[in-house]
């Protein structure tokens, strides 16, 4: 097969295509916002199409090019592990690099932390998380946040806190039990009946950069601790020096008994994930040499897998990305908070390093209201539409709206400049400042959205 002659073969069809044979409502919807672009190549933090436009990618496609997409050296990593010929997936067998690259992962994770079982995804993560917690305690329920997100498999999903992709889907794994982020005494009374296996949390929730309250999860441990719940922190969009640190968790001294790891595990190059987990879990699942297999896949091991992870990891620490993400994440942060100074419609800013939520609230001023409620009448998330959209077609930056909120949520690369940071800010402060005019243009992006969605 030749690659490039049947991508230039094909070029101008990739709608059509992926519209008739995989999902056309996603196309729909593409078409709709004018996210329909025709990329062709990517590097770093940017993304170019066939026209030889330069897009800025404040997505990083959902937390996954940590590293920036195409990294040169995780790339060279995996073409010598292809031309090494190495004994892939011989199954019957302990793979050397996945020797490798648990040991790379537990030297960086607490010392509580001693064992690694390898996945595909994020969400396969969790679901070792969840089915290893309730082996080794012996209990069958879970707890987890309001607003979480942990993946969207049965399990996973059993455990996600947003009606909109749970619907349909149910009755799902029982026992699972939402408690609303913030709430000690909630918490407290699902765990006093020492029934729950684990408390599953994300350090910073993903579909709308939601931080706990000051003291929340020191204390929210504490309860763990007293009641023999497992402690699970989904570090899956949160890792890899995405807040400024390796893990978020770090930024709140917590001492997690699993931790799940995937996304930027690989660089966005080959699909991995990881549950790490200490000795005490591993012996109560992995309880003799009948059972050595008792949780296992296919690929999770995969030699180009634990290739990409070590290359990764050695980029994130040789490159300084985490402190980059630090510093860039407070130049968004300091430049966004000073908007909100001056622009009723942003309500609050808030994250930690490269990620980052603003959430859009009902003005004050009687026109911009009148906008406003006339815009939710329509459809309640569209509103964020208004950002993202002319971010995308004016100034070609890509961002998405998190869930069906009004928040923009920005998850640059973490190679990111503090060039890249001015463009954005300038960019973004040009289309809030528009939507503080009604009527104008910026609210016709939203009737224009509107018309186009019927249609549709």
């Amino acid at each position: 097969m030749d690659l490039q002659a049947l991508l230039a073969t094909h070029a101008g069809e990739q709608h059509d295509l992926f519209a008739a044979t995989v999902n056309p409502q996603l196309v729909r919807v593409l078409k709709t916002i004018g996210f329909d672009k025709e990329y062709t190549r990517a590097q770093g933090q940017y993304l170019f199409d066939a026209c030889g436009h330069r897009y800025l990618d404040f997505l990083s496609g959902y937390g996954v090019f940590n590293m920036g997409r195409n990294h040169p050296r995780i790339k060279a990593a995996i073409a010598q592990a292809l031309e090494l010929d190495l004994p892939n997936m011989v199954q019957m067998d302990a793979p050397l690099p996945a020797g490798l690259l648990a040991k790379r992962l537990l030297a960086i994770l607490p010392p509580a932390i001693d064992r690694v079982f390898f996945t595909n995804s994020g969400t396969e993560a969790n679901e070792a998380a969840i089915k290893f917690s309730r082996c080794a305690t012996r209990r069958s329920r879970i707890c987890y946040f309001t607003h979480a997100f942990h993946g969207l498999t049965n399990g996973s999903l059993s455990v996600n806190g947003n009606a909109e992709f749970r619907d349909g889907f149910e009755p799902l794994l029982p026992g699972c039990v939402g408690i609303p982020l913030g709430d000690l005494d909630a918490l407290e009374r699902e765990l006093r009946q020492k029934d729950v296996a684990a408390l599953i949390v994300e350090p910073i929730q993903g579909k709308g950069v939601y931080l706990p309250p000051d003291g929340f999860f020191a204390a929210a441990q504490e309860i763990c601790r007293r009641y023999g719940t497992l402690l699970v922190l989904d570090e899956v969009q949160t890792g890899l020096g995405r807040t400024g640190r390796w893990f978020g968790f770090e930024h709140w001294g917590l001492t997690p008994d699993i931790v799940t790891i995937a996304k930027a595990l690989s660089g966005g190059l080959i699909p991995v994930g990881a549950c790490c987990y200490s000795a005490t879990v591993y012996e109560r699942v992995y309880s003799s040499m009948e059972r050595c297999v008792v949780h296992s896949n296919t690929f999770g091991r995969n030699t180009l897998a634990m290739v990409a992870g070590l290359a990764a990891l050695d980029v994130l620490e040789e490159e300084g990305l985490a402190a980059n993400a630090a510093a860039r994440g407070m130049e968004l942060l300091d430049g966004l908070r000073a908007m909100q100074q001056q622009y009723e419609l942003i309500e609050e800013v808030r994250g930690i390093g490269c990620m980052i939520g603003i959430e859009f609230g009902r003005p004050r001023s009687l026109k911009l209201r009148a906008g406003w409620e006339l815009i939710h009448t329509v459809n309640r998330a569209l509103f964020g539409q208004l950002i993202v959209v002319p971010l995308m077609t004016d100034h070609r930056i890509l961002t998405q709206v998190a869930g069906h909120n009004v928040i923009v949520k920005l998850l640059p690369p973490l190679v990111i400049t503090p060039e890249d940071v001015r463009y954005f800010l300038s960019a973004f402060e040009t289309v809030v400042a528009a939507c503080h005019e009604f009527p104008g243009a910026a609210w016709d992006v939203g009737k224009g959205l509107a018309k186009r969605a019927m249609t549709a």
